[in-house]
C-alpha cells in the first residue's frame, strides 16, 4: 500500500501526535551537518577521505537555503481532499518572484492558508497560486522583501540529469522534522505513477522516478538534488511496506514555471483517457503487432514498453474511438514512447483535433479527437449550504470509475446531508425536492427556493456503486447553518472569494395531520393500548456543545401528558436545547418540540410538542404512586434499533447504586441514580421502552446512557428509571410551572456494612441501618466533590449517616431538592450528618441549581464556553479562563495548538476569566496578525501560545440563548468583506 508523504490520515487518527510534530521546532543547520556526516561514515566507502563527501558536503550547504519547512492548513473539505493541518517541504524555483515547488497534494485543490520556515528560522507567508489538475506538483508564493536575514538561493530545475544509478539526496522537512537529509540512488525513470487508493487524490499519466531513501510523511514536496546541487526530481510518495521512494519527473513542472515566469496560463489538454505504461510482452498480447513493436524498439532501445489505455471517460472526446486496452502508437505523426511526448502534444494542442494512431487486437487504425481543456473539468469553486459543501464532479474523482465529469458531488456530506455516518465521500446527487440536479448551477437553484425546516426528498448515489439509487428526506437546517455561499478560487489573491447566494426562506405553516395508531400485539387490552403513548423523539444537533458531537439521535418517548403534548426521554438524545426537538406520532406525524426540563444527573429530558398539531388517539398513560422493588414482576415493551416495538414478561433483578464512568473528556454522564436491571431476552437489543404492570401502569423508563469512548466508539449503557424519581418534576409542569432542581453537587458511592465499620461508623448507626433498611443495607459515601464558586463542605470519603436527621439507605435520599422556579428565593441547604476520619460531623451543605450552557464564543475555529458541569464534576480546581470544547480540523486552533479541554486565561495579557472579557478581547486582534495567548491544560500546566488570525474562513461569533423566548441568536464578528465573485 502507498501514501502520499505528507501521510494525511495520520491526522484524523492521532491529532495529538500531529500537535508534537508541529511544536518540535528547527534543528540547527550544524546539527544537520553532522547527520550528513554520521550518514556517509556509515557507508562501505568512507567518503571522509574522498573528493565525493567534500562535494556533497558543499552541495548540501547551499541547498538547506533554498528548501523551506510548509505548515499549512487546507481549510475546507474539497473535491477529495479532506479540510486538515499538516506540514510539508518545499523549495524556492524563482528568487526574484519568490515562487516555491511543492506538491499538488499540499497546496491542494480547495481553500489554502500556510507559511514557511526558512532554514534561519524566518517565517513568510505563502499563497497557492498553481495546483496541476492531475500531476503532483503546485506553486506557492512568497514576497521575498520580508526575508531579510538570509540571501534566497533558488535551485535549478534539471529534468535530464535524472538517470538510473545517479546518487541523490532527498533534503526536506521529513517525519515532522524542519530539516532531513536522506541518501539513495535512482533505480527507475519509468514507474507508472503511485495509486494512493480510491477516492483520494492520485497522479496519473506520467512517468514516476523510484528509488530507495526511507522518506516519511513531511517529505512531501522535497528536493531531489544531484551531487551538483541540481534538483533532478520532486518528492512525490512512497510506500508504507518497503524503503520505496517516488519522485516526480521535472519535465512538466519546467514548463510551467516558465509559464509563470513569463506570465503565461499553463495551458494542460486532455482527451480524458488515462493511459498505463506497459511493457511490450502485455502490448504484444494485448493486440501491437511485432513490425511495431521491432520500429519501436529500434527508434527508443532504453524503453521498455508503450502507453496503453487503461480508462476512457465517458462523454469525453476519447469516449466511442479509444477502447481500453488500445495500444497507443502515435498522435500526430509522432510515435510516442512516453507520457512527456503525450503531454507537450495534449498540452499544446487544446480546442484541436488530433490524429492518432492506435492498435486494438493487432488491427491498426487511425481516430480524430478534439483536445479540451483540463482546466474546465478541473472544479474551481464550491457551494456551503446546511452544513455540507458541494462542488462540481472533477475529473480527479470521475476517473476512477470511467464517469462522465459531470454532476454535484458532495466533498463533505454533513448536516441535513449527512447520509452515512461511516461514508462521508464519494456522494452524488441526483435530485432534490423532486428536482433534477444534473450540475451544481441548477442545485444552487433548486436549493434557494426550499424553505427553511422543510422535509424534501433527495435522490443519490455513491460513486462506487453505481447501481444501487438511494432516495431519501432531509431536514433542510437553515437556522442553525444559516450560510448560504457560493466559493470561488481566485490565484492572484490565493484566497477563494465568496458571496452569499440567498437568505433563508422562513418556514412553512405546520397544519395538523392525523394519525392511527396501531396496537401492541398483546392479550392484555391495557398493554396493546401503550402504544397510543409512545412516541419517536429524534435530536439533530448541528453545533458540538458541552463536549458532546454535533449528531442526529433518535429513541423513543413516552407521552406523560397527552393534553399538554409533554414527553419524557432519555438525556442520551437530548443532551442540551442548542439543537432542533422532533416527535414523531404513530410513525405518522412528524412536529416540532420544544426543550422544557433537563435533569442534570438521572438522564432524562422531558420535551413539549403542539398537541393541537396531532389528529389522534393520544392516550397519556396511568404512572405508578409506588416505588419499584427488587422480584417484581414486570411487563417489558421498548423498541429496538430499527423503530419495532417488542415485548417481554420480565422480573426486576436488581436495584443498585449507578454513576456512569467518566470520560477522558468530561462530558454529560448519569451520577447518583438507583438504576434498574432486568431479566429480559429482549431489553439489550432495546435502545429505550418502559416497564409496566399487567394493567398498563408505568413503572419505569428504559433508557439509554451515555459511557465512556472507547477508541472510535460510544459506550452506551441500558438500565431502567423508576418514574417515581421523575414524579416531582412531572406533577411541577402539569401545574404549569417550571421545575428546577437543586442537588449537591457531589458524586456518591455504596459501601458495604464491613467497610462502613472499617471507616469508623458507629456501632447505633450500623444497628440503626440493619433494622429500617428493608431493601439493601449500605452506606452512602462521597466518591468526588464538584468543583462549585462557595466550596461544598463534604470531603471525599466521607460516610453519610443522614440527611435532614433522615437515615440515608439508598442513592434517592441524596437527590437534592425539587420546586418549582419561584418556590425558593435562595438556595437551599441540607444538614449532613457523616463519619469523616472516624469522626461523626455535622454539616450545613448549600444546594446549587444546574445551569446548563446558554452562550459560546466561535474564535479561530475553536468552540469556546464556560466550564460545564461536566467539568466542574471533573477537576477540583478549574483555571480562571474560558473552555476550549471543540476545535476544528483544519483551524488555527488546531494550527497553533489549541486543544480540546485547554483553558483560554489570558489574551495579550489580558486576563479572561469570562466570554464577555474574552470577546472584547479578541474582537481588538486584526484579521492576519499575531495574538498572544495563555492557556491551561485540563492537568492545570500552563502554557503559552501565539496564534495568528484568519477571519475570512474562520471568523469570530457568538451563539447565546434569549432567555425571554428560549431561541439561540447568532452574532458574527470580524468578518472579512464579502467579494463578489
Amino acid at each position: 500500500m502507498t501514501l502520499p508523504m505528507d501521510n494525511r490520515k495520520r491526522l484524523h487518527s492521532n491529532v495529538e501526535e500531529h500537535e508534537e510534530s508541529i511544536k518540535r521546532r528547527v534543528v540547527d543547520h550544524q546539527q544537520e551537518v553532522a547527520a550528513a556526516d554520521a550518514l556517509a561514515s556509515s557507508d562501505d566507502v568512507n567518503f571522509k577521505d574522498s573528493e565525493n563527501y567534500v562535494r556533497w558536503q558543499n552541495t548540501i550547504s547551499k541547498v538547506v537555503n533554498s528548501v523551506v519547512s510548509i505548515h499549512f492548513a487546507q481549510v475546507a473539505p474539497f473535491d477529495c481532499d479532506p479540510a486538515l493541518v499538516s506540514e510539508a517541504t518545499g523549495f524556492v524555483v524563482d528568487s526574484d518572484l519568490g515562487i516555491i515547488l511543492t506538491n499538488r497534494h499540499v497546496v491542494g485543490a480547495g481553500p489554502f492558508v500556510g507559511y514557511v520556515v526558512f532554514d534561519n528560522h524566518e517565517e513568510c507567508d505563502v499563497i497557492p497560486i498553481y495546483r496541476d489538475p492531475v500531476h503532483d506538483f503546485g506553486f506557492l508564493k512568497f514576497d521575498p522583501k520580508k526575508i531579510k536575514y538570509t540571501k534566497i538561493q533558488a535551485l535549478e530545475l534539471k529534468p535530464s540529469l535524472a538517470k538510473v544509478g545517479s546518487e541523490i539526496r532527498v533534503v526536506g522537512n521529513d517525519a515532522g522534522e524542519k530539516l532531513s537529509i536522506l541518501a539513495g540512488f535512482i533505480s527507475r525513470l519509468d514507474r507508472n505513477a503511485p495509486d494512493y487508493g480510491e477516492l483520494t487524490y492520485n497522479d496519473f499519466n506520467t512517468e514516476y522516478i523510484q528509488a530507495a531513501a526511507s522518506a516519511s510523511g513531511g517529505s512531501s514536496g522535497s528536493p531531489v538534488v544531484n551531487i551538483d546541487g541540481y534538483a533532478v526530481a520532486l518528492q512525490a510518495g512512497g510506500s508504507t511496506e518497503a524503503s520505496t521512494d517516488f519522485f516526480l519527473p521535472l519535465d512538466r513542472i519546467l514548463r510551467a514555471l516558465q509559464c509563470v515566469q513569463n506570465n503565461k496560463p499553463i495551458t494542460r489538454g486532455t482527451i480524458q483517457i488515462q493511459w498505463l505504461l506497459k511493457p511490450f510482452d502485455e502490448c504484444r498480447r494485448l493486440g501491437l503487432t511485432s513490425e511495431r513493436e521491432t520500429q519501436i524498439r529500434e527508434m527508443y532501445p532504453e524503453k521498455i514498453g508503450l502507453l496503453v489505455a487503461e480508462t476512457v471517460l465517458r462523454e469525453g472526446p476519447g469516449d466511442g474511438k479509444i477502447k481500453e486496452g488500445d495500444t497507443l502508437i502515435a498522435v500526430n505523426g509522432e510515435i510516442i514512447s512516453s507520457f512527456i511526448q503525450l503531454d507537450d502534444i495534449l498540452d499544446s494542442g487544446i480546442g484541436n483535433d488530433i490524429e492518432i494512431i492506435i492498435q486494438r487486437g493487432g488491427i491498426e487504425s487511425t481516430v480524430v479527437c478534439k483536445v479540451g481543456d483540463l482546466h474546465n473539468i478541473t472544479p474551481d469553486r464550491y457551494v456551503e449550504v446546511c452544513g455540507a459543501t458541494f462542488n462540481e464532479l472533477s475529473y480527479q474523482m470521475a476517473r476512477f470509475y470511467a464517469l462522465p465529469v459531470k454532476g454535484v458531488f458532495i466533498c463533505s456530506a454533513s448536516g441535513s446531508f449527512n447520509f452515512d455516518n461511516k461514508e462521508k465521500i464519494g456522494w452524488i446527487v441526483d435530485s432534490v425536492d423532486n428536482k433534477d440536479t444534473p450540475d451544481l448551477d441548477t442545485f444552487i437553484e433548486v436549493m434557494k427556493h426550499i424553505p427553511d425546516r422543510k422535509r424534501v426528498t433527495v435522490r443519490y448515489h455513491h460513486m462506487t456503486d453505481q447501481h444501487s439509487p438511494h432516495v431519501t428526506s432531509i431536514y433542510i437546517d437553515r437556522h442553525w447553518c444559516s450560510e448560504f455561499r457560493v466559493y470561488k478560487r481566485n490565484d492572484t489573491t490565493g484566497i477563494w472569494d465568496y458571496y452569499n447566494v440567498a437568505e433563508p426562506l422562513p418556514a412553512e405553516p405546520i397544519s395538523p395531520k392525523t394519525a392511527r395508531f396501531i396496537d401492541i400485539p398483546s392479550d392484555n387490552p391495557q398493554i396493546a393500548k401503550l402504544s397510543h403513548s409512545l412516541c419517536l423523539v429524534t435530536t439533530m444537533a448541528a453545533i458540538p456543545l458541552d463536549s458532546l458531537p454535533g449528531e442526529t439521535l433518535r429513541t423513543s418517548g413516552l407521552i406523560i401528558d397527552a393534553e399538554g403534548g409533554y414527553v419524557i426521554v432519555s438525556r442520551r438524545a437530548v443532551p442540551h436545547d442548542c439543537l432542533d426537538v422532533f416527535v414523531t406520532i404513530a410513525d405518522s406525524v412528524l412536529v416540532p418540540a420544544k426543550l422544557e426540563f433537563l435533569h442534570p444527573t438521572q438522564n432524562y429530558a422531558i420535551i413539549k410538542y403542539d398537541p393541537k398539531l396531532v389528529i389522534a388517539n393520544i392516550i397519556t398513560p396511568k404512572l405508578s404512586k409506588k416505588r419499584v422493588e427488587r422480584g417484581d414482576k414486570l411487563k417489558f415493551i421498548g423498541l429496538t434499533n430499527s423503530n419495532k416495538l417488542l415485548t417481554s414478561d420480565t422480573t426486576v433483578t436488581d436495584i443498585a447504586s449507578v454513576s456512569i464512568p467518566s470520560n477522558l473528556i468530561p462530558r454529560y454522564r448519569a451520577t447518583n441514580l438507583e438504576a434498574l436491571s432486568i431479566d429480559s431476552i429482549v431489553s439489550p437489543r432495546c435502545h429505550s421502552g418502559i416497564l409496566t404492570d399487567d394493567d398498563g401502569t408505568v413503572r419505569a423508563l428504559w433508557l439509554s446512557f451515555l459511557g465512556e469512548r472507547e477508541e472510535s466508539k460510544e459506550k452506551i449503557y441500558l438500565m431502567g428509571l423508576d418514574i417515581m424519581d421523575c414524579m416531582n418534576v412531572i406533577n411541577i409542569l402539569k401545574r404549569g410551572q417550571k421545575p428546577i432542581v437543586r442537588i449537591v453537587d457531589a458524586g456518591f458511592g455504596s459501601i458495604t456494612i464491613l467497610n462502613a465499620r472499617i471507616r469508623g461508623v458507629p456501632e447505633e448507626w450500623i444497628e440503626r441501618m440493619e433494622k429500617e433498611s428493608q431493601d439493601r443495607l449500605q452506606f452512602m459515601t462521597v466518591s468526588r466533590v464538584s468543583y462549585t464558586k462557595e466550596p461544598i463542605r463534604l470531603e471525599t470519603g466521607d460516610v453519610i449517616l443522614s440527611v435532614n436527621d433522615r437515615l440515608v439507605t439508598k442513592m434517592d435520599h441524596l437527590s437534592g431538592i425539587v420546586g418549582a422556579s419561584d418556590e425558593y428565593k435562595e438556595d437551599p441547604e441540607l444538614r449532613f450528618k457523616v463519619v469523616r476520619n472516624g469522626k461523626v460531623v455535622d454539616l450545613n451543605v448549600k444546594t446549587v441549581a444546574v445551569h446548563e450552557t446558554d452562550r459560546l464564543v466561535i474564535f479561530a475555529g475553536s468552540i469556546l464556553q464556560m466550564p460545564h458541569h461536566a467539568v466542574r464534576q471533573a477537576m477540583a480546581d478549574i483555571p480562571k479562563g474560558v473552555y476550549c470544547t471543540f476545535r476544528g480540523e483544519s483551524s488555527p486552533a488546531l494550527q497553533y495548538g489549541i486543544s480540546a479541554t485547554n483553558f483560554i486565561t489570558h489574551v495579550n495579557e489580558v486576563e479572561t476569566p469570562d466570554l464577555e472579557i474574552f470577546l472584547t478581547e479578541v474582537r481588538k486582534i486584526e484579521d492576519n496578525s499575531y495574538c498572544n495567548m495563555r492557556l491551561m491544560s485540563f492537568d492545570n500546566v500552563p502554557f503559552a501560545i501565539s496564534l495568528k488570525t484568519n477571519y475570512h474562513y474562520f471568523p469570530t461569533a457568538e451563539l447565546r440563548r434569549d432567555d425571554a423566548t428560549g431561541k439561540w441568536i447568532e452574532e458574527e464578528y470580524n468578518k472579512t468583506e464579502e467579494k463578489t465573485v
